[in-house]
């Protein structure tokens, strides 16, 4: 099916978030991922330990000859840590790859609770990036940060859903993990409609990279010409597995096994 994604986002050492899940998902969806790296971060299931920053007009650099060279279906945005950041990355799409959707993962916060974005640069996410996107991802921390309001069940995900459509963007997937109970609910809200997930829980320390993995997995079902809901769906699907089937990695919040295709394919082969 292939598809190709460039990735705008931050280096994660332990592997299990970042460029580096958004490379392994990409990868094992049958797509092809280029990046553009715009942090590196010392981190490990445990937490973040230092973050170097990379100047702004480096990771537009990287832009342009990705994009003038082997180009991009879909372009995925995740760590963008200052207004500086997201003002070079916007300007560059805007130049060189206008008509190109824009997978926005409003990374904000590290599952260990380390704050990934400068607060004076939640304006130009909004404006700048999200109002241009074709799906914004945020989890509930992020969507009450975005939108200025605590939620606390599925219709006033909705709303958040709905008040971040309105900003400008195609479609917003408001993610339910973090909200208590049994099930966990995902909202997607688009000009034609509402569709809500629902899924047993899966009680487990392992979900580290949960965000990013499921933004790439939509970013490659765009780039392979599946629709919103449908790439959302699919992407749901693979990070279930992947939570179900987590390696069991470090002392904190683990990574999940984004390679679980390749398991299933061994385990039929030896049928």
């Amino acid at each position: 099916m292939r598809g190709r994604v460039l990735i705008v986002a931050g280096s994660d050492s332990g592997g299990g978030a970042g460029i580096q899940a958004d490379i392994k998902t990409i990868s094992m969806l049958d797509g092809y991922a280029a990046t553009a790296i715009t942090a590196l971060t010392a981190q490990n299931t445990e937490g973040v330990f230092g973050v170097l920053p990379i100047p702004p007009e480096f990771i537009r650099r990287q832009i342009e000859v990705v994009l003038d060279d082997i180009g991009a279906d879909v372009i995925k945005t995740g760590m963008l840590h200052d207004a500086a950041v997201i003002e070079a990355t916007v300007a560059v799409l805007q130049e060189r790859a206008a008509a190109i959707p824009v997978v926005v993962d409003p990374v904000m916060v590290a599952k260990g609770g380390a704050r990934l974005i400068d607060p004076a640069a939640l304006e130009a996410l909004t404006q700048l990036l999200i109002a241009r996107a074709e799906i914004v991802t945020p989890n509930l921390p992020e969507a009450e940060i975005l939108c200025g309001t605590a939620i606390g069940n599925v219709a006033e995900m909705q709303a958040a859903g709905e008040t971040l459509l309105a900003l400008g963007c195609r479609a917003v997937l408001v993610k339910g993990g973090h909200l208590s109970g049994e099930t966990v609910s995902d909202v997607l809200v688009t000009a034609g409609g509402v569709r809500v997930w629902e899924n047993p829980r899966i009680t487990t320390r392992h979900t580290h990279g949960t965000g990013c993995t499921l933004a790439s997995a939509i970013a490659a079902g765009l780039a392979q010409g599946l629709g919103v809901a449908s790439a959302v769906d699919r992407a749901r699907n693979y990070v279930q597995l992947a939570i179900a089937s987590a390696p069991g990695l470090g002392h904190g919040h683990g990574p999940l096994d984004h390679a679980h295709p390749l398991h299933a394919d061994r385990a039929a082969s030896n049928c």
